[in-house]
């Protein structure tokens, strides 16, 4: 029988290479994982947006911040991993948008120069319909994501999950190997500072450095006279991140705008330039790869524009 060095297209997924009948499950296997570890190499960093709960604007920050470091000059994926709610598309203005493939594999949608999206949401053609998937099924899909992808060569990698430490975390995790960092999303209250300790908690029980807290939806200025409201109390991410011993990467406030920039897929960095919560954005930007300049000081050193 022949070896796969003998008939494997390597370049190739599995998927679209015309020997795949003749390779064993085995050197399948380790041909997917040489497919992994290529597009991660030219990747330098991979980033993942947490949360310990919904409902705290993730995939909000998640998306501005990778506009954020776009339009910095940096060359950004965006991996949207939250299989059953994928929303980034629709905040970037994707809707119909859809994945093209080759034999290659897949091309992720370019929002705007130096931003690349891949998410499920730009394969599955009804919006409406549910996916019902396992853990497995997601691993696979997830896995799929990282090596069938034609990313190219990304400074920056962010990948948008799912609230809680289940499996999309788990798979990202031990998919990458070396995530750079996590950044934990929470907002003041209490309720959503207790399960953005888990967030931690999990980032830390797998090793990945957390880079910081990052507390949305801190205040709203009233429009009429400008007075700071703090609608979910301020300062709770601030504190937690001190209890935990993390750094505090910044406060988003709450902008009436936001809302229609999302609905509207125009991201509110880009949409609103003049904004508190863009200069937010860019202040997050600034600190996260200020916390990758310590913990990864060699290929930090090496972006730029």
């Amino acid at each position: 029988m022949p070896t796969n060095n003998d008939v494997c297209e390597k370049d190739k997924p599995c998927e679209t290479c015309s020997a795949a009948d003749k390779c064993t499950q085995e050197e399948k296997e380790k041909h997917e994982e040489r497919r992994l570890k290529e597009t991660l190499f030219h990747i330098r960093h991979k980033l993942m947006v947490m949360s310990g709960k919904g409902g705290v604007g993730k995939t909000t920050v998640a998306v501005n911040l990778a506009a954020a470091l776009a339009m910095e000059g940096h060359r950004v994926g965006l991996l949207d991993a939250d299989i059953h709610g994928p929303n980034v598309p629709r905040m970037l203005g994707l809707d119909f948008h859809w994945l093209e493939g080759s034999k290659e594999g897949l091309r992720p949608v370019e929002a705007f120069p130096n931003l690349k999206v891949i998410s499920m949401a730009l394969i599955s053609r009804n919006p409406d319909s549910p996916i019902v998937w396992r853990g497995p099924i997601k691993h696979n899909v997830i896995k799929q994501f990282l090596s069938d992808v034609q990313w190219g060569d990304l400074d920056f990698l962010v990948v948008d999950l799912p609230p809680g430490t289940g499996d999309e975390p788990l798979s990202v995790a031990h998919l990458i190997g070396q995530v750079d960092g996590s950044i934990i999303v929470t907002t003041p209250q209490d309720v959503a500072l207790l399960d953005s300790r888990k967030a931690v908690g999990f980032s830390r029980l797998l090793h990945i450095p957390v880079l910081g807290i990052v507390e949305n939806m801190s205040g709203l200025v009233c429009p009429h006279c400008s007075r700071e409201i703090p609608l979910f109390k301020v300062g709770g991410g601030e504190k937690a991140a001190q209890e935990l011993r993390v750094d505090f990467l910044g406060r988003i406030p709450i902008e009436p705008d936001m809302v229609e920039c999302c609905d509207n897929g125009r991201p509110l960095v880009i949409a609103k330039p003049y904004s508190r919560a863009k200069k937010a954005y860019q202040e997050l930007a600034s600190a996260v790869m200020a916390k990758l300049a310590q913990v990864s000081p060699t290929t930090s050193a090496r972006l730029g524009p």
